[in-house]
Parts: structure tokens; sequence; C-alpha cells
């Protein structure tokens, strides 16, 4: 399609923008045809630009908004804060927001997980995870167990260790060069059903495959990792919780460690606070970021046992968890988080989302009729589908298009998904599968 014009109001930020700075897995060449979109602010579920058009951001900013752009209750929080005390280095100091915080995570989390260590980002929670749990090992006197399992399509980061469990090509393997070589078994998405079989069928399939790698390779394992229940990155894919249970059975049977990478499905976005309850299970390593302070600043947080912890105690320095970074649990980004949990707890979110996405399943059942989607599928706040097209640019195209009708949609190859914030509202959501509709016609 031809580009919308540029705004005369926006040129000035949209050329500063192109000339200074470099956007995150973008080729930046692409930008001579396709414009920057300058926010000016946001309202709610809304991004605003300057000359006041709306795009309903759909995929919540990076999968990382929970209540809304501007949402008032996070910035009386951090106003709060702000007179308070906006850093101290987390190295031999602490501070109240910090302190609450691990206690109401460790409180709401599956069970024994009970030791809180901090992070910026997804990718870090990753990195923190796996030499955490390499370096217990080594300091349980088992240096051998170094190796790490991942899932067939899994992300995990783009940092040199995330990477090295990421299963994505676009993003691994022009720095395969700098990895180090991880195992991969089969996914247990749901789409790879064969003839007869059920979501739990695939899963229990995935699960053996699982069981004969550890079963021969368990002694050099340190950790498998895992998406719970959707695999974001590699189009949505989405198994049945059964997998779970199979892989805390195995990990446990066979001495491994279970990395739950929650980075995008925690906090109420597959339907319960966090998914591994939709499987009963608690693993060794629970990693959370996104949506931990509701979009507003970075933080990551590993939560981990006893026994992972105690690996660490001990006189010698060096058998201490060595990771670190300036900003380890600022105060500011921890107050955020505390909103959010008040927010979940005064509202009642995980209840009123799924009353929500009862209803939003009816709103979108002409989408699910359409000829040329594939695999409508939910999971708590998320929506999926395939779309039946020849298009190699469709990515691109439907982002586009998704503009022009007042959408913010990001397609990951030819999977269209929404995302949207917990505040987006029934005709939010008919405005968005409407946008959608137009935009698989004219595919």
């Amino acid at each position: 399609m031809t580009c919308r014009a540029t705004p005369v109001a926006n040129v000035d930020w949209l050329a500063r923008s192109r000339a200074a700075v470099w956007h995150p897995c973008t080729q930046m060449k692409v930008h001579e045809t396709l414009p920057i979109v300058p926010i000016a602010r946001g309202e709610g579920a809304w991004l605003v630009d300057f000359d006041g058009r709306r795009y309903l951001d759909a995929v919540s900013s990076w999968w990382v908004n929970l209540f809304g752009h501007a949402n008032p209750r996070i910035n009386a929080a951090l106003r709060a804060q702000l007179d308070e005390l906006e850093h101290v280095m987390l190295a031999g100091f602490t501070h109240r927001p910090v302190v609450e915080l691990s206690e109401r995570l460790a409180a709401l989390a599956p069970p024994g997980l009970g030791h809180a260590f901090y992070g910026s980002d997804g990718a870090s929670a990753t990195e923190i995870a796996l030499k955490m749990s390499f370096h217990a090992w080594a300091n349980r006197g088992r240096p051998e167990k170094r190796g790490f399992v991942s899932l067939q399509g899994s992300y995990h980061g783009e940092t040199l260790g995330a990477l090295s469990v990421t299963d994505v090509p676009l993003f691994r393997d022009t720095y395969a060069p700098l990895l180090r070589r991880n195992a991969t078994v089969p996914s247990p998405d749901a789409r790879l059903a064969r003839g007869g079989e059920t979501a739990r069928d695939v899963a229990e399939r995935a699960a053996q495959a699982l069981e004969a790698h550890l079963a021969a390779h368990h002694a050099t394992t340190a950790a498998l990792i895992v998406e719970p229940l959707v695999q974001g990155a590699c189009g949505m894919a989405m198994h049945d919780p059964h997998y779970l249970v199979r892989a805390r059975e195995l990990c446990t049977r066979h001495g491994v460690h279970l990395i739950a990478d929650e980075i995008m499905t925690g906090f109420g976005r597959t339907g319960t606070l966090f998914a591994c309850e939709q499987a009963g299970i608690a693993p060794d390593f629970l990693l959370l970021s996104k949506g931990i302070t509701g979009g507003y600043l970075p933080l990551a947080c590993v939560l981990t046992t006893d026994d992972v912890y105690g690996a660490f105690w001990h006189d010698d320095a060096a058998r201490g968890f060595l990771h670190s970074h300036s900003y380890t649990g600022n105060p500011l980004a921890c107050r955020a988080a505390l909103a959010v949990l008040d927010v979940f707890r005064d509202d009642d979110v995980v209840a009123a989302n799924r009353a929500k996405a009862a209803r939003f399943d009816a709103i979108a059942a002409p989408l699910r009729a359409h000829p040329r989607v594939r695999f409508l599928r939910r999971r708590g706040m998320i929506w999926a589908f395939d779309v039946g097209t020849a298009r190699p640019d469709f990515a691109r195209w439907c982002f586009e298009r998704g503009l022009a009708h007042g959408v913010l949609l990001r397609p990951i190859g030819r999977t269209v998904y929404f995302m949207p914030p917990y505040v987006i509202d029934d005709g939010e959501f008919r405005h968005l599968c409407d946008a959608a509709l137009a935009i698989v016609d004219a595919a």
C-alpha cells in the first residue's frame, strides 16, 4: 500500500529520530519509505501522535503495559516515591520498596520461591538464571553440569547467554559464532497435532522426547528452560499444561533445574497470575519482567529456592553469586511494581480478565470463521491466529495497514496476535477485530 503522508507537525521528530535513534530489531533502511510513528502521549489502551491520531495499542507496547498508559494509580505511586528515594545501590544497602516487593512476589508465586534477585529486563533475567543454575551446581561439586536445554522455537532474550537458549533463527543465526551450543527438544505446540491428536497428546509426545534426552544427558545438564503455556516469538505457540507437569517430574527425577521463563506469560497474561499455576507446579527459577512494572520502568526479577540460595552461602566470596548491575532493585521500579500488585489485588484483575476474555471471544467469532484465518487460539488475554497468505512481506504490510485502521499490530511472520492492556473495553476490542478483519480481507 502507499504510505500515508507524514503530518507536517511530525516532520521534525521523524527526521531527528531517524538520524539519531537506532531502533531495536529494525532494519533502519526500511524507514526510508515506512514512516516512524512519533507518539506524543498515551491514554489508557491508546497511543496518540502529535496530530491527535489515535492507535489502539493491541500489543501492549511489546507486551509490557498491563493497566493502560498514564495509569493514575501507578503515576501517583511513582510521584510519592520520587519524594523519598530515587536510587541506592543494592550491594550492602536496602530499601523498603525492594523488601516489600520481594516478600509479596514470594507470597504470590508458586511455593518455595522465597529468594528474589533483580535485573533490568527479560534477557538479564535469563542470564541470571543460567549463571545461577550453573554456579549452584559447581558450588555443589558438580561443575560438569553446564549444559542447558530449551524448546524448539524458544525465545529467551538477545544477550549472548539468552541467545544460546533461543531457537528463533532471525535472532540467533547471525551471532551463532559467539554462542555456546545447547540442546533443543521438540516443542509441545498444539498446532503440531497429527491426525486425531489432542493438544495434550502433543504435549505428551514432546515430553517423551524430553525424557529420552534427559535420560541420556542429565549428568551434564544444568537446567531446562521453558516458556510456560505460550512460546511468544515463534508465533504464539500454545501448549497444554500437561507438558509442564511432565517437565517438572522429569527434571526432579534426573536432578536438573527447571527454569520457568514467565517474562511474557506472568502477571495474569495467560489467565492466572503465573502460567505455572495452571499445571500446579513450582519451578526452581521463575523469571519475571515485562508487565512487572505495568510498562513503566525496566525491572526483572528471578525468584528461586532455598536449595539454590543455600548453594552460595559460604565464607569464600568466589562462591557468592557474581552478577550485578548499577540499577539492581531500583526503588522507583520496585514502587511501580508494588502499585501493579495493588491493582491486581484491589480490582480482582485475574477474575475480571476471565469474564472479559469470554466476551471478547464472542466478538472475535467473525475472525474465527474467516477462510484465511488458521488456528485462532486464545490463552488468557492472548489471542493469535495464522493468516493464509502468500505475501512474503506480510508482517510489515499488516503493521502498516493496522496503523491506517488506527491499531498497533506487530505480526510475527504470518501470525497476528492481540495482547492488549487489560483496561481495553468491549468497544475497543470490537474496533481491533474489525480492523483485523479488514486486513485479512485485503491479504
